[in-house]
């Protein structure tokens, strides 16, 4: 029996080694769970086995080293059934070896199956009770199998039947040295519920497996984590250079905004009647009669003047380059004339009758043909 258990150790030795390379969630903190466990326990021999059977239960602490091997640390104790008066007979506690027969011979898949047997081997020290009598410790050991069924979609829980033979290695007796003797052993019948606690490592209430990477693929992955660590370092570069030039050209804008026009208006001829002849220019894009906001401070200067200048009258004179049609240019001219007019009546309050709009067409005043889409202004004053 020695030599079979001894055996039994070197496999699991073996076996458990191979797995721990493959497996994730073997930390010391991964893998616990916690059972209660009840049944009967009755003598092997010269006994009654059924009527003479004794209720047993208890608590079962266990670590799943790897997906063969686990130890866990099992207390029973078992109600008296003699005339001896003491409730409970006898307290066990046991450390237990587990080997996982059903995933040493088919292997492990990366999670608990629905079924699996276990093979359990264990330790441990008796203490039973008499009245009257301090009681007697004796040596025992035990062997069974587990016979789990793991349950849900997570595999949390496992539910098991637990058929074990349990041997008084002291025989009763301090003298008597009977070791694994049949007649000094007890059937123990117990089913169980057990509760495995959640894995931090993995996030599972199980083993898993990780993937193994040799070196040369460590060293490519770390040579991409350099290389897009150097590209986020340019992009950072980049954006703050733009980020710069942003705040450059929004100060630009900001100084341009702060900025009172210039009230100019320039005198171009001077008529022999003593009359004073001055002209304003206000541009407008291709196919547009709408003044941008650009050219407002062009009208502004009209306005300005004709405001100091009381007898000051106006003449808008709108053009059209000469893209399109003939008919459509002659509109667009007029609308531009217009547009000028309006924004002098209706912005700065001059008196329409002071003002003549019209519509020239296509203009041919400057070289460029897109220059030539323009209001001109011509003020006339004494």
């Amino acid at each position: 029996m020695k030599k079979l258990f001894t055996l039994f150790a070197m496999g699991v030795i073996v076996l458990s080694g191979n797995a721990q390379k493959t497996i994730q969630g073997s930390r010391f903190f991964d893998n616990w769970s916690i059972g209660l466990v009840g049944g009967a326990y009755t003598k092997t021999t010269h006994n009654a086995m059924f009527k003479n059977a004794r209720a047993a239960y208890g608590l079962e602490v266990t670590k799943q080293i790897t997906p063969i091997f686990g130890v866990g640390v099992q207390g029973t104790a078992t109600n008296n059934i003699t005339d001896s008066k003491t409730v409970i007979d006898a307290v066990n506690a046991d450390l237990l070896a587990k080997f996982n027969l059903t995933n040493a011979i088919f292997g492990y898949k990366g999670e608990p199956r629905v079924f699996e047997v276990e093979g359990v081997y264990g330790i441990g020290l008796m203490h039973y009770f008499k009245v009257g009598d301090d009681g007697g410790n004796d040596m025992t050991s035990q062997a069974g199998l587990n016979f789990n069924f793991n349950l849900g979609k997570e595999k949390a829980w496992t539910v098991a039947l637990k058929p074990a033979i349990v041997w008084n290695l002291d025989g009763g007796s301090k003298e008597q040295n009977t070791a694994y003797n049949v007649n000094h052993s007890a059937i123990q019948v117990l089913a169980g519920v057990t509760y495995h606690f959640k894995n931090k490592s993995n996030g599972k209430h199980y083993l898993t497996f990780a993937k193994g990477y040799d070196q040369a693929e460590v060293d490519g992955l770390n040579a991409k984590i350099n290389d897009l660590r150097a590209q986020v370092s340019d992009k950072d570069a980049q954006v703050s250079k733009l980020n710069g030039q942003i705040r450059t050209l929004q100060q630009q804008l900001n100084d341009e905004r702060n900025k009172k026009p210039a009230v100019q208006i320039q005198k171009v001829v001077e008529t022999q009647k003593g009359a004073n002849s001055l002209e304003q220019t206000i541009t407008f894009r291709q196919g547009k009669s709408v003044i941008d906001a650009s050219q407002l401070p062009n009208v502004e200067r009209v306005a300005t003047f004709m405001k100091n200048h009381k007898d000051a009258k106006v003449t808008i004179k709108g053009y059209a380059s000469p893209e399109g049609s003939a008919e459509i240019n002659a509109k667009i001219a007029k609308a531009r004339a217009e547009a000028v007019k309006t924004v002098l009546v209706n912005k700065y309050k001059i008196d329409a009758s002071r003002i003549v709009a019209e519509g020239q067409g296509v203009g041919d005043m400057f070289s460029e043909p897109d220059w030539n889409r323009v209001s001109i202004c011509t003020i006339e004053s004494k």
